[in-house]
């Protein structure tokens, strides 16, 4: 099993513990990501300590784009030569928090997909929606520019959160669905809709730890070792078995970030 999208350096644990226990539970190779310049280092620095089995993905995350500017740009595309490095990202929209203003998260977002294209490495995508007024603009806004500006780049909907028909429009596009802990929740009836929907060759899976532990561990820190949960449930909702979603999610994740 992979896990396509962690946080390693946010676990409370020390790395090496995460990674041992992730291993012990089948969890062969995960990504790490970053989420601004201190811990893109930092997941670069964990990639290196388990070479093999962990790699990063370097970006600035929507909350953290407030003053994002052309040295900021560079500084992503500096570490992407890294060989660790796997994926540019996670950007995208956030209007759920008040993180950054819109402008700096857009500004963000376009130069990530731009140094995807660069680089011809996937692009990890973060979109969150308000609740109040306006939800829903965040997902219309973010795809409509990636349409516009990410052809002929790997795009990933990490942790995706948004309805069956998006997701449809997402396979439709080419880009990769990943879900995570929340699709095993109760009340996520649209999410395993979605999970059923995605095609083989465009389906991964992850934990987003520390964040949205699945539901058997719900109120538990995360951790990479509880994938196994989220793809247990991905592959009841498809009607296969544990083995053969296995089969699936890590082929795709070996093509996508070659490891």
């Amino acid at each position: 099993m992979i896990d396509s999208h962690c946080h390693i350096g946010v676990c409370k644990p020390p790395a090496a513990e995460i990674v041992a226990e992730a291993r012990r539970l089948g969890v062969e190779r995960m990504l790490t990501i970053g989420l601004d310049e201190r811990s893109n280092e930092e997941a670069v620095a964990i990639a290196r300590e388990h070479e093999g089995v962990v790699y990063a993905a370097a970006g600035r995350h929507p909350n953290s784009a407030l003053g994002f500017d052309d040295a900021a740009a560079d500084a992503i595309e500096a570490l992407a030569a890294d060989p660790l490095v796997r994926a540019i990202g996670e950007t995208g929209l956030d209007f759920y928090r008040e993180g950054a203003p819109e402008g700096d998260q857009v500004r963000a977002f376009e130069a990530q997909i731009g140094i995807a294209r660069r680089t011809e490495l996937p692009l990890v995508i973060h979109v969150r929606d308000s609740s109040g007024p306006g939800a829903g603009r965040a997902v219309a806004d973010c795809f409509e520019l990636l349409a516009a500006e990410a052809e002929g780049v790997d795009v990933i909907l990490h942790c995706f959160s948004a309805t069956a028909e998006r997701a449809q429009e997402a396979v439709e596009r080419g880009w990769h669905v990943s879900f995570a802990g929340n699709v095993t929740y109760p009340n996520s009836g649209e999410l395993r809709e979605a999970a059923a929907l995605v095609p083989d060759e465009l389906l991964l899976v992850e934990t987003d730890s520390p964040f949205l532990s699945p539901q058997p561990v719900r109120g538990k820190p995360n951790s990479p070792a509880n994938v196994v949960h989220t793809a247990e449930a991905v592959a009841d909702l498809r009607g296969v078995s544990y083995t053969a979603l296995d089969t699936v999610v890590t082929a795709n994740a070996q093509r996508l970030f070659g490891w």
